[in-house]
């Protein structure tokens, strides 16, 4: 029976066993019912095993049929190095535990179907793999070890704890210590591990620039462009052609600048101030991406493949070939660009009172960086700020536009968690030579003020002209851990309480200002921040917890983020009178998977970076094995201490080398405390740690508690 007609049937029975009307019936009954001739009878036993197979329909004891009483449920199997694992069936669903023995060969993100067991203790939901639906790890990164006629690739990934076999005649040439990909040819059984072939030599175990290639593929992360990819690219003019003019707003002559790192290559953001009778003629102008990009294109499905550049220690992994992102859609100085402007006016208090969204011709006077705009507010260099003397004025306004509205969104209840970020410099090799704290500054928080203001107006306008939209939404926090939360502030004497059933996002601010130049403000912070549930993008405009805003999208780098790019298709159809019923339905129907899509890569893209920024950390503490240090504890569990150093390193205290004494751990306070010695360790407290141990392979710091009043520091 061809698959599609086996899926016709398995619906058509799934109708008849769910009609209200059915009664359990034995599989001839059923036959005499939907009138099948003993001939076809066979073809309704392969149906019917196939649901079963499903677990959509059950075989009673006395050999009738009926719906199954619970359904299986389908979701994403997250393994555990130590064999067990969950399973992840959605946005606000509790994971569900599988044991080491009931996962049924179920490997590290494999789609699953699983039977949920009856829960009578109120603890987490506990299930069984029962059919694996999609292998989730079609290749695997890893270290190569060879033996005489055969070799084993030993995964990167703890969470896949099985080696994978491969004949020598599969192995490429591959000698032991190689980091490779290898593709997996068969997933094995209970009594046979994997097998597989090498596709693909990274380098030699232990170089820097293979060991951060490894983490990249390993999640899947698309390094290279295809042939047809590069070929569009390469058709893109670097230059503006006279059609490019015709229906856009010709702005050039507005002085206007780009503010970025240093080292930034992908400017696809500009912005402009005048300001006259008490009102801020605010421009945000954003480089038109979509102007090059096509939809349907091969660029167009590589990048919502890629979903967003990556932004690595030693690299960037960038979501549009290099002659868009850093050639013809990059907002160079000097020289002409395609954008599109979201022009805002701002009365005396920060507040929107009119805007346009417009498609424009600009050109950007100078490219500045957040160093020398900082400078200049500071007036901290003199010659910074001779050279750029007649932009100064400028700047000092928009300093003082910005200060307005970031006052209002903190009105409203925006929070701002400020807490170190880590900064990781590498020498030419790709070695950590040092890991800093991240310095924020003004200039910074000005275009970030000025973006937040950009991306609310247009999702505004979008939003209440009910046109299909990729919103960013961030929703309320867990309630349980809000209460945990709660509970732990109130026992470090810090008050903190919720006037409704949900928090609020001003009441998350009220928090973290009682703590603001407190000894413990980044501990709480973090322990904040880890209460908020993550954001995504959806087609609903259910609004922003965290930046307090009913109205949020991403506009302002479709350079860098496919939502950012699709957005903009939308708004350039609604400026060009395109959006009729028809189109409508056209980005109803695509919009829920650029979503889904974008979401993932986002987290996929998250996870490379801290995988990234745990390997570097490691590798600089390498050098640093038997030093003695100070740090905070920033976190309390029932297996040890987590010590975090100034420099944002982390590493773990484990509860076997404490002491000699026998440690309890109290949960709702986060306090260890030895039973003889009634020594505490709890969050916040300062310590000092010797380095013991680091682990590459696992990304892992080891410290030891110290305790001699006689110590070094670096």
């Amino acid at each position: 029976m061809k698959k599609r007609q086996l899926e016709r049937r398995k619906k058509l029975m799934t109708d008849v066993l769910t009609n209200p009307a059915y009664r359990p019936m034995r599989l001839r009954e059923l036959a005499a019912l939907l009138d099948i001739p003993r001939p076809k009878r066979k073809e309704l036993y392969q149906v019917m095993d196939e649901l079963i197979k499903d677990g959509s329909v059950q075989r009673n004891s006395n050999g009738t049929y009926v719906r199954a009483k619970a359904a299986y449920i389908e979701g994403i199997f997250l393994g555990h190095p130590r064999g067990f694992g969950f399973v992840n069936v959605g946005e606000g669903e509790e994971d569900i535990f599988i044991p080491e023995e009931k996962t049924n060969l179920a490997m590290d993100r494999d789609r699953v179907q699983v039977a949920v067991s009856e829960n009578e203790t109120g603890r987490r939901r506990e299930g069984t793999v029962v059919k694996i639906l999609e292998r989730g790890c079609r290749e695997i990164v890893g270290t190569y070890q060879k033996n005489n006629h055969y070799g084993f690739v030993l995964p990167d990934n703890p969470k896949l704890s099985q080696d994978v076999f491969v004949q020598s005649g599969h192995a490429m040439g591959a000698v032991t210590g190689d980091k490779v990909v290898v593709i997996i040819t068969d997933y094995g059984s209970r009594r046979k591990g994997p097998e597989g072939k090498i596709k693909e030599i990274l380098g030699s175990s232990g170089d820097p620039a293979t060991d951060v290639l490894s983490i990249v593929k390993s999640l899947g992360i698309p390094t290279e462009f295809s042939d047809k990819v590069i070929r569009q690219a390469e058709r893109v003019s670097q230059q503006l052609i006279p059609g490019d003019f015709q229906g856009r707003k010709d702005i050039r002559d507005w002085t206007m600048v780009t503010i970025d790192g240093e080292d930034s290559k992908d400017l696809d953001d500009a912005v402009s101030l005048t300001w006259e009778d008490g009102v801020y003629h605010l421009g945000v102008h954003i480089a038109d991406v979509s102007n090059y990009v096509q939809g349907g294109s091969a660029m167009d499905r590589e990048a919502l493949r890629r979903g967003t550049s990556v932004y690595l220690a030693d690299r960037v992994i960038p979501m549009l070939h290099e002659r868009l992102s850093n050639g013809i859609c990059s907002l160079n100085a000097q020289e002409d660009r395609l954008a599109l402007s979201c022009l805002m006016d701002l009365d005396a208090e920060g507040c929107v009172i009119g805007h346009e969204i417009a498609e424009t011709v600009i050109r950007v006077d100078r490219r500045m960086t957040y160093t020398n705009v900082q400078k200049i507010l500071d007036r901290s260099d003199p010659e910074i700020c001779k050279e750029y003397e007649e932009l100064c004025p400028l700047f000092e306004k928009m300093e003082e536009l910005s200060a307005l509205v970031r006052k209002r969104r903190q009105e409203k209840g925006s929070i701002d968690f400020d807490f170190p970020e880590s900064k990781i410099v590498l020498d030419e090799q790709g070695k950590t030579v040092s890991v800093e704290v991240y310095e924020h500054n003004r200039a910074m928080e000005l275009i970030e003020d000025f973006m937040i203001l950009a991306n609310e107006t247009v999702a505004r306008e979008f939003c209440e002209a009910q046109i299909p939209f990729v919103y960013r939404t961030h929703e309320s926090p867990d309630p349980d851990k809000i209460e945990e939360l709660l509970t732990f502030l109130h026992s470090q004497g810090i008050s903190a309480q919720k006037e409704k059933e949900k928090i609020s996002p001003r009441e998350i601010q009220k928090i973290l200002r009682e703590v603001q130049g407190q000894p413990n403000e980044a501990l709480v912070s973090r322990l904040t921040l880890r209460t908020m549930q993550q954001a995504r993008y959806t087609v609903e405009c259910t609004g922003h917890f965290g930046l307090a805003s009913q109205y949020y999208c991403h506009f302002t780098s479709p350079i860098r983020r496919y939502p950012d790019l699709q957005i903009h298709r939308i708004i350039k159809d609604k400026l060009r009178g395109r959006m009729n019923q028809e189109k409508k339905e056209l980005y109803a129907g695509i919009l829920d998977e650029v979503c889904a899509l974008s979401s993932s890569a986002e987290r996929r893209a998250e996870e490379a970076e801290r995988e990234v920024e745990k390997l570097k950390k490691a590798e600089y503490m390498l050098n640093h094995i038997g030093e003695i240090l100070e740090g905070t504890i920033s976190g309390v569990t029932g297996w040890g201490l987590y010590v975090e150093l100034p420099n944002t390193i982390e590493g773990l205290v484990h509860i076997s080398t404490l002491s000699d004494d026998y440690y309890l751990f109290d949960e709702e306070k986060r306090i260890l405390t030895g039973e003889i010695t009634g020594n505490t360790y709890s969050l916040g407290q300062k310590v000092r740690v010797r380095v013991s141990d680091v682990d590459l392979y696992q990304r892992n710091i080891d410290f030891l508690i110290h305790r001699s009043e006689d110590w070094p520091r670096i």
